[in-house]
This record gives structure tokens, sequence and C-alpha cells, in this order.
């Protein structure tokens, strides 16, 4: 079974950065340059917060507005690999980041840009991330 796998989560300072990497167990299982490929985030008794993707098909990104100069979103398909640049992080950036990916395409139809949890169907076991002082 095709797993995400989430690296570069941890504790930084208010102001910090952090750079998030996402890759698959089996690339050629799950390409990304067929998939949307996400960062979602959940904070403790919060919901599942979509933050961004990056569509595979030509590298467009999507950022939420939460983190829209702030946050960047970047792929190496070579690595089959999605970075989340995580710059001036703050306090209220602190939870588990995960990443997410949905196909592309329905059949023959392309999927409307996916911000719902509900929309993506391979996950990752998330990663930490804690801005304190």
């Amino acid at each position: 079974e095709v797993q995400l796998v989430e690296s570069g989560g941890g504790l930084v300072q208010p102001g910090g950065s952090l750079r998030l990497s996402c890759t698959a167990s089996e690339a050629s299982e799950l390409p990304f340059d067929e998939h949307y490929v996400g960062w979602f985030r959940q904070a403790p008794g919060k919901e599942r917060e979509w933050v961004s993707f990056i569509r595979g098909t030509d590298g467009t990104p999507y950022l939420a507005d939460s983190v829209k100069g702030r946050f960047a979103i970047s792929r190496d398909t070579a690595k089959n690999t999605v970075y989340l640049q995580m710059n001036r992080l703050q306090p209220g950036d602190t939870a588990i980041y995960f990443c997410a990916a949905a196909e592309i395409f329905l059949g023959y139809t392309p999927r409307p840009a996916p911000t719902s949890p509900s929309e993506y169907l391979y996950w990752g076991q998330g990663t930490q991330v804690t801005v304190s002082s």
C-alpha cells in the first residue's frame, strides 16, 4: 500500500522557519505529476484545515489566505517530493501537518481545486510543528 511520508517538523521560535517535505513510499504508484499534493494542518481541538496544494500537471501553487506571504509550496519532480517552506512562523501555526494527494482527473474530467480533506485519498501520518518561545 502506497503511503505518503512527511518530514521536517519540529520546535521553532516565533518568527522562525521550517521546511516540510512529502514523498511517496512508492513513487511509481503515486506519481505526483498526476496528483494535487497538498498540506493540511490540525491543531488540538480544531478541525483539519487546508494550507496549500500544488497541481501536479503544471506546478501551479495554491495557498490559503492565512499563510499567504509566509508559506510557499514547491516540488522536485525528479524526487517526486513536495515541500512546504514555512517562514515567519507564529504560535497559531502550531499543529500537526499532514501531506495528502488527490488525483487531478476524475475519469476524463479535471477535479476542481481540492481544499476539503474529503477530496484527498492518500494521507501521511503527519509531522508536528510547534512554534513557541
